[in-house]
């Protein structure tokens, strides 16, 4: 299943990035565990002889010695609102230059950190596709062993790399579609998922956009509760990665190729209107990771694309359903049954991320209920088994290999018992346009009509 995500780091610089002899799980049983999870999980002592588990923060400054990395920077200060990457400051230093400056230092050896204090405010390096960030190193793209998950055509050029420092977090947003796991290498980050169907209790909006990210309008950390009232009954799922451990969230490969076709009507709404100036039309909504901001044509000839992939896979469907979900299969291959429900070995070597207790609404922290604490008491047991890295405590690294407005919002003031009207804003009617459910909908009219008139043309 999908879910929404936000990720918090709480160490110092951390990295991430997606064999001892013996495995709790073959290649093709760790596969079809992936694909019949209904909820997200960690995998432990999986990785145990992955080259990548040495890639500290130290190690790649000493790989990567001049070569800059784009860094964003994010104010250290306690607001209701999520802090989007449009509001963001953003600088190329080498890594030495980070350590350095995560390390408290100053001056000229921190290169362009040295205009913001670290006192003042956490930096973090995401997702950079290792392809590109050792494109002169080849050889390091075999040190990601993403085939002992099943994964026999993905490695480290497929996978991206994470670094930050602690405090360093991202506002919650839901990836639209891909199989995602996440290998965490030094350091610690905390993960807290939402599932897909709580999207409407996170306040989603796609104000700025960014292709295959639904951002929510809560900070779930510091939510305010007056303005998002529904957030209080999300059911949060929190993880602490440790070095070692795969965390994995997955989408159902039909739901995939369905939600490339949302994502593409999507886009085409959000181009259309926010490219049309106009005096409430003026902010900066293009994500600074997208790279630009496509024609009209260009978006069409995008959801053609998905839409043509969707019926070529599902020529037979009938216009009146949407294609069947992929075949279920238990983790020792056999298909299931709807009397043989899907239960994955859960236990020392896979972990599920629990739900927590619903939001404490006179507290601003979401209270661990007794599963969760278990889980941590064993996540703590196997890091104790596999043993801390050197430099942990000080940061850390991820791999990850991948593809995370309810409602017209009326702010009613009264005034001398008279109601004001708050006139509805460009961003109001494209939030209630490009809700995920409106776009759910929309994408399952637009699936009927094209097989209708494929099959016409057959005819």
């Amino acid at each position: 299943s999908g879910s929404l995500s936000a990720s918090v780091l709480e160490t110092a610089p951390i990295i991430m990035a997606c064999s001892s002899a013996v495995k709790p799980f073959s290649p093709d049983e760790a596969h079809r565990l992936i694909h019949q999870l209904q909820q997200p999980a960690v995998f432990l002592n999986m990785t145990k002889d992955w080259p990548v588990l040495q890639w500290t923060a130290q190690h790649l400054s000493q790989c990567l010695k001049e070569k800059l990395i784009r860094f964003r920077l994010g104010k250290k200060e306690e607001t209701n609102d999520p802090l989007f990457e449009t509001q963001c400051s953003f600088v190329n230093v080498t890594l030495g230059q980070f350590l350095r400056w995560a390390e408290g230092k100053e001056g000229e050896e921190v290169g362009v950190f040295r205009d913001f204090p670290k006192t003042e405010y956490w930096a973090y390096a995401d997702y950079k596709y290792i392809a590109e960030v050792f494109e002169d190193q080849p050889s390091k793209f075999e040190d990601v062993k993403w085939c002992d998950f099943g994964f026999e055509d993905r490695g480290g050029r497929e996978s991206t790399l994470w670094i930050g420092t602690e405090a360093a977090n991202t506002p919650c947003h839901l990836d639209s579609y891909g199989c995602n796991l996440v290998l965490q290498v030094q350091g610690r980050k905390r993960w807290h998922l939402f599932p897909p169907e709580d999207t409407c209790k996170l306040y989603p909006t796609r104000i700025p956009y960014e292709e295959s990210s639904v951002f929510s309008r809560v900070k779930v950390l510091n939510p305010d509760l007056n303005r998002f009232k529904d957030f209080q009954g999300a059911r949060a799922h929190c993880v602490t990665l440790l070095p070692g451990q795969v965390r994995v969230t997955v989408l159902n490969s039909d739901v995939d190729n369905e939600a490339r076709i949302s994502e593409a009507v999507t886009k085409a709404v959000v181009c259309a209107f926010k490219t049309s100036p106009s005096e409430d039309n003026m902010d900066d909504w293009l994500n600074p990771t997208e790279a630009g901001v496509s024609s009209h044509s260009e978006n069409m000839q995008y959801l053609n694309l998905a839409l043509r992939s969707v019926t070529q896979k599902h020529p037979s469907f009938s216009s009146k359903c949407l294609p069947h979900l992929s075949t279920k299969r238990n983790y020792t291959g056999h298909i299931l049954t709807p009397s043989s429900p899907l239960s994955p070995p859960f236990g020392p070597h896979l972990v599920p991320v629990h739900c927590q207790l619903p939001f404490d609404s006179t507290s601003t922290t979401i209270k661990a209920c007794e599963c969760a604490r278990k889980c941590a008491k064993m996540c703590r047991k196997t890091e104790e088994e596999m043993g801390k890295p050197k430099g942990a405590e000080q940061g850390g690294s991820v791999v990850d290999l991948g593809a995370e407005k309810a409602g017209l919002e009326r702010d009613r003031e009264e005034e001398n018992e008279d109601v004001k009207w708050v006139s509805v804003s460009t961003n109001d009617l494209l939030d209630c346009l490009v809700h995920p459910e409106v776009i759910k909908r929309v994408t399952e009219l637009l699936i009927q009509r094209h097989a209708g008139d494929r099959r016409t043309a057959l005819d």
